[in-house]
């Protein structure tokens, strides 16, 4: 099945590619999330029109994104947590405890956004990247801290 891409997907390509996918992945996932439509011509040249617009936007996005990543530099978020032997950690810090620590600090972050390989499971600082936009990645600090009276 050949569907349009609306969205960037991380698998499959950018706004506006025109990808073979399988039957049920385009009809299951792909369009009843509004990711795809379905390739024929009359969309095909809707999706010529969606494109340039997609130009347009993207590139005010990318703006924005620049100046925000500006902003996560000078970021810094602490986790104090408790620790065993050799200061490993009980558990671990997620991308999602770092999304919860941003927007407490104001920033709107996805967790998805945060580009975390692993958890972190030990203490230290670490420089965190945050995707932004497709072209801008910007890193924070994250530090993880002995929880007081170990």
């Amino acid at each position: 099945m050949e569907v349009i891409l609306k969205e960037d997907v991380a698998t499959l390509g950018s706004r506006g590619d025109v990808v073979k996918v399988a039957e049920g992945y385009g009809r299951n996932f792909l369009l009843p999330r509004k990711l795809a439509i379905e390739a024929t011509k009359a969309n095909k040249t809707v999706i010529d029109q969606m494109k340039a617009s997609a130009v347009r936007r993207s590139a005010g996005e990318k703006v924005e994104a620049e100046a925000l990543a500006k902003q996560y530099e000078a970021v810094s978020v602490e986790f104090t947590r408790k620790t065993g032997e050799k200061d490993h950690l009980f558990g671990s810090v997620t991308s999602a405890d770092i999304a919860e620590a941003l927007e407490k600090k104001g920033f709107n972050a996805d967790r998805r956004k945060i580009q975390l390989e692993e958890p972190l499971k030990s203490l230290g600082e670490f420089d965190v990247p945050i995707r932004l936009h497709r072209d801008v990645t910007a890193r924070f600090k994250v530090i993880v801290k002995k929880e007081p009276g170990e």
